[in-house]
């Protein structure tokens, strides 16, 4: 496992749990607007050792609940589905964070029951899923595999859209919730330029925007709400 980061605790991450945070590196896209650009673009050694993580995750046994394993996009890692037999053979429950791009290792995870929660990402409507994601060309039918997968599945889940001004119109917006149509929920998430994204240039939508898309996406989806 490629592991760039750890923050030891989190209240907000992994719903109604007391978590870890674990960042691993790497993905498949090139979003503008990411502010983990150091973990999308360095693919040099991991500062996280596999083993010393463990060690720490056995000693934080009746404090913490669960991992939430983020990036980068963690299904990249070739080891992904082991490493989370092992967080789960600790006891622990856990969360991933994915762009949807690999359907098969969220397959296995799904069907071996290693999975406890899944915050997957919707980028934009389809036509424009390709230059959100700061590429030429997206295979959105495994965007719609780990969509169609999360919702047939039993476990708690989100879809969630980082919203920029530059990205997102009322249109796009009806065309998301037609691709997410029956969802139970999906969160939206103003942009907010912190430093360290990809790109440069990118606004947030104002708030009326934001609750118009809002709107949109309700006619579409069980829940829906600004985060």
């Amino acid at each position: 496992m490629l592991l760039k980061g750890l923050n030891k605790l989190t209240l907000l991450d992994f719903p109604d749990k007391v978590a870890c945070i674990l960042f691993t590196g790497g993905c498949d896209f090139r979003c503008p607007f990411c502010q983990n650009a150091a973990l999308v673009t360095d693919f040099d050694d991991g500062y996280v050792d596999t083993e010393e993580f463990f060690e720490f995750l056995r000693g934080r046994k009746g404090r913490l609940d669960g991992v939430a394993v983020t990036g980068g996009e963690p299904l990249m890692q070739p080891d992904i589905v082991e490493f989370f037999r092992r967080i789960k053979g600790e006891g622990f429950q856990t969360k991933v964070d994915t762009n949807g791009y690999h359907p098969d290792k969220l397959e296995a995870l799904l069907k071996e029951g290693l999975l406890d929660y899944v915050a997957m990402d919707i980028k934009n409507s389809p036509e424009k899923y390709a230059a959100t994601v700061g590429l030429k060309s997206v295979d959105l039918t495994r965007i719609a595999a780990s969509k169609d997968m999360i919702m047939a599945s039993s476990i708690p889940y989100e879809f969630r859209t980082t919203v920029v001004a530059e990205f997102h119109t009322a249109e796009d917006f009806h065309l998301i919730g037609a691709f997410v149509k029956g969802a139970k929920q999906h969160f939206l998430q103003r942009f907010r330029d912190e430093g360290g994204n990809i790109g440069d240039g990118l606004h947030a939508p104002g708030a009326e925007e934001l609750s118009l898309y809002r709107d949109i996406l309700s006619e579409y989806v069980e829940n829906v709400q600004i985060r």
